[in-house]
């Protein structure tokens, strides 16, 4: 795994370094192995997530089949100040020219 540092910005690239180890599920693996895990615990675990992600497809079907009310999703202008584009940068007025 690599991560290239952009005109010497090492924080900005250590922040996409632990995004990019967090979705590969590294964080979550070290914390595995620091511990030995015993063969029943592993079974519970393992059916433990089988159930999860059972739940969680089924979950998804019934919200795609209107069976399940799908969670509500904030309102997009109702965003706190600092929530996405470039840092430092001014809110633009909507039809603004860039």
């Amino acid at each position: 795994m690599q991560v290239f540092v952009r005109d010497n910005n090492v924080d900005q690239a250590l922040r996409a370094l632990k995004k990019k180890m967090q979705r590969e599920g590294i964080f979550r693996e070290m914390k595995a192995r620091k511990a030995y895990e015993k063969p029943s615990e592993r079974k519970t675990r393992e059916k433990a997530e089988a159930v999860r992600r059972a739940r969680k497809l089924a979950r998804k079907q019934g919200i795609r089949d209107g069976l399940i009310a799908a969670p509500k999703r904030p309102a997009r202008d109702a965003r706190g100040p600092g929530r996405g584009g470039r840092p430092g940068a001014a809110p633009s007025a909507p039809g603004a020219a860039r």
